[in-house]
């Protein structure tokens, strides 16, 4: 946290309205009005996915999810705010601001995972250059440290796969389909599927972490990947959530 010379100097400054941060937030990046304004996800929901109930029927976006993908849960929708917050954190190398989105998703409740590891979804390597860092990483180490869970890097993307902005829900499927291996813990190679030597205890629950759920294609390919491995229960959080069209 900057010190008071610090602050006075330099004072510190919103992300997204540029007001001056209070000294007791000068350490935060996003002030608190801003924080307020994001609009949390709130039920109704299917109870598998979190996604907003569709109008007719049972839930078709999670219909075909891996079976160890029990639940997944997201703490804000994105849209103004949030979602310069997280592109701040994506496309501006302003890793800080993954403590302030943290902060806003420590406060879901996620039933079965108390005590689970979290799992950050890995980046392809070609992006980790780019960026420098894994978002999704610090999203898992901020929330870690908030939740008092460990964070372990189970899974590597052993390819990297097109931006996913623009397409559908099925071209999503396929674009991740294969992306992820499971990270061999003795010697840091990748781990053939049923070769679980990075899982002390597969039949624990883990989460999974990341920055944003669209429709669920990489959190469904990861858990896959997880449940080939011999993992059982596997549930996920991500900051936020995209405003999609009703699927039914």
């Amino acid at each position: 946290m900057p010190n008071a010379l610090e602050q006075l100097l330099l004072p510190a400054e919103c992300l997204l309205c540029r007001s001056l941060l209070s000294f007791p937030d000068a350490d935060r990046t996003v002030c608190s009005v801003c924080r307020h304004r994001w609009r949390a996800v709130r039920p109704p929901w299917c109870e598998r996915c979190g996604q907003p109930e569709p109008l007719f029927g049972g839930c078709r976006l999670c219909a075909d999810w891996p079976a160890a993908l029990q639940r997944v849960r997201s703490a804000v929708w994105l849209e103004g705010g949030a979602r310069e917050a997280v592109h701040a954190l994506k496309y501006a190398g302003l890793a800080r601001v993954a403590d302030d989105l943290a902060a806003a998703m420590s406060s879901m409740v996620l039933p079965g995972g108390e005590g689970a590891m979290l799992v950050p979804v890995p980046l392809g390597p070609r992006r980790l250059r780019q960026r420098g860092y894994n978002q999704s990483a610090r999203l898992a180490q901020a929330l870690g440290r908030r939740w008092h869970r460990p964070v372990a890097e189970l899974l590597v993307r052993v390819r990297d796969t097109a931006t996913q902005t623009a397409l559908t829900p099925a071209a999503r499927r396929a674009n991740v389909a294969g992306a992820f291996e499971v990270r061999n813990e003795k010697c840091g190679m990748r781990s053939p599927p049923m070769q679980n030597s990075a899982l002390r205890n597969p039949h624990s629950a883990l989460v999974l972490v990341d920055d944003v759920f669209t429709t669920g294609a990489t959190l469904a390919e990861a858990a896959r990947v997880l449940e080939c491995a011999g993992v059982t229960a596997v549930l996920a959080v991500t900051f936020g959530r995209a405003v999609l069209p009703d699927f039914s």
